[in-house]
């Protein structure tokens, strides 16, 4: 993923996780983060608003009428055991 109006930094796993306030604080301001674990890239960090779809970020609970999803999948793990 490229955003052209954005930064992008390449960090190490260690890196990240050593100062990740300031880093965090970096994607805060429009800076995006590649984290790399042993050389190689496992994590695209990212403002928010710039990856999350509009529909996303406006999406309403969907609200159904019966049986509760969690409801439905714990009542089928009971039956598979």
């Amino acid at each position: 993923m490229q955003y052209p109006d954005m930064a992008r930094r390449s960090v190490t796993f260690t890196q990240f996780r050593n100062q990740a306030a300031a880093y965090l604080d970096a994607v805060e301001k429009g800076d995006t983060l590649e984290i790399f674990r042993h050389g190689r890239p496992v994590a695209i960090v990212s403002p928010a608003a710039a990856v999350v779809p509009r529909r996303w970020r406006e999406a309403r609970p969907v609200k159904l009428h019966g049986v509760s999803l969690t409801q439905a999948v714990l009542a089928e793990r009971r039956q598979a055991k």
